[in-house]
């Protein structure tokens, strides 16, 4: 019955549920040069400061951690302890190709056009709802319930490191920042730097091209071609030529699955880059849940509840916030078949998808904050 109430509640909130996105979308929020108090630029604590704002408004406590980041919670504190939703309200840049204004929040086909309508605004707005229509119907959750503002996801998580030094990980929860059904399992990510003295570039030259443009992308030449049955093979990317006054580099990036560490990519690159300097410049590990845990378990379930579609839950390329955030797994907003839209000119989201997704989110929060039944 309390399932059935949630679900309409949520088509009830419609009308402010997509007024609400339509106001934090026409935000830009791409990352500037810092300013006091405003660690990511004005336009980001503008949008955090609205997104408050909105959630304060609706009765939640809230609180702003510096701008850095922000949170909405439901429920009373328990030792910290804490559920929650994460997305964030920072943007990647817009680029060129735009047939709209991308701040301007259109709506157009029963669709909303902007840039970071999908990654990750509506999924955010469309979580913090979730949270209201808990609380409107006087679901009262086991662990206070949070959701999380965050403001540098698409440019390093300094923000979640910022969060960290104050605040526990959560026990459990998901990031609707990537796509349907759960996402069990992320590769890891690990940028590595090639770099030669001016002297030697040729060497880095011949290495780049031997290894990498005449070659897949999966490193095969590079002997880290590792497959996994669950998460398939090995992927490079982003690759970029940089100078400095007496040297030149070339970066890129593995996202790796979990049958290989970090350390025998690095060492296996560096046995090929002969006479040339290779760095591990940043990583982050493969993360990965079991399939039947009450977390993956609860996901996948209330999934198939709404959709009717098969929620058998998969890994993922990508990275979230899944990455540096304890206990939480991504879990949408992309249906099947949609890929290409975040980070594109002419982002959009589809409103029916809105309410589906807040539908999925509402008994997902409901069903963990119960807890596990004895």
């Amino acid at each position: 019955m309390i399932e059935q109430k949630l679900l309409d509640k949520i088509d009830e909130l419609k009308p402010q549920l997509i007024d609400h996105i339509v106001a934090l979308s026409k935000i830009d929020s791409t990352k500037t040069e810092p300013l006091p108090n405003a660690p990511f630029g004005q336009g980001i604590k503008d949008v955090l400061d609205e997104a408050l704002s909105i959630s304060k408004n609706m009765g939640f406590d809230v609180k702003n951690i510096d701008n850095y980041l922000g949170y909405a919670q439901y429920g009373k504190e328990k030792d910290g302890d804490y559920i929650c939703a994460i997305g964030h309200l920072d943007v990647v840049p817009c680029g060129e190709g735009w047939k709209t204004p991308p701040f301007s929040a259109t709506i157009k086909d029963n669709r909303i056009l902007g840039r970071g309508v999908l990654d990750n605004k509506a999924p955010t707005v469309s979580c913090l709802y979730a949270l209201l229509a808990l609380k409107e119907l006087g679901v009262v959750p086991k662990l206070p319930i949070r959701m999380i503002f965050g403001c540098d996801e698409e440019s390093g998580f300094s923000d979640i490191d910022y969060y960290l030094k104050t605040n526990k990980h959560p026990v459990m929860g998901f990031t609707p920042d990537c796509k349907f059904p759960v996402i069990y399992g992320e590769r890891g990510r690990a940028k590595f730097t090639v770099t030669a003295v001016k002297t030697d570039t040729s060497k880095l030259f011949s290495f780049v091209n031997t290894y990498f443009l005449s070659a897949n992308n999966s490193g095969d030449k590079l002997g880290i071609d590792f497959t996994d049955k669950e998460f398939g093979i090995n992927e490079m990317r982003g690759y970029s030529l940089s100078e400095e006054d007496t040297t030149t580099s070339f970066s890129f990036t593995v996202s790796y699955t979990p049958s290989v560490s970090a350390k025998t990519l690095l060492s296996k690159i560096t046995d090929k880059a002969t006479g040339l300097n290779v760095e591990l410049t940043s990583n982050f590990d493969p993360i990965k849940f079991e399939k039947d845990s009450f977390l993956v378990n609860t996901l996948k379930e209330t999934y198939e509840k709404v959709t009717g579609d098969d929620g058998t839950p998969v890994t993922t390329t990508g990275g979230t916030y899944a990455k540096i955030l304890r206990n939480i797994v991504p879990f949408g907003p992309s249906f099947a078949g949609q890929k290409g839209i975040g980070h594109m000119p002419n982002e959009w989201i589809d409103i029916d998808d809105v309410i589906t997704m807040t539908k999925i989110y509402v008994l997902s929060l409901y069903r963990l904050s119960q807890g596990e039944q004895e």
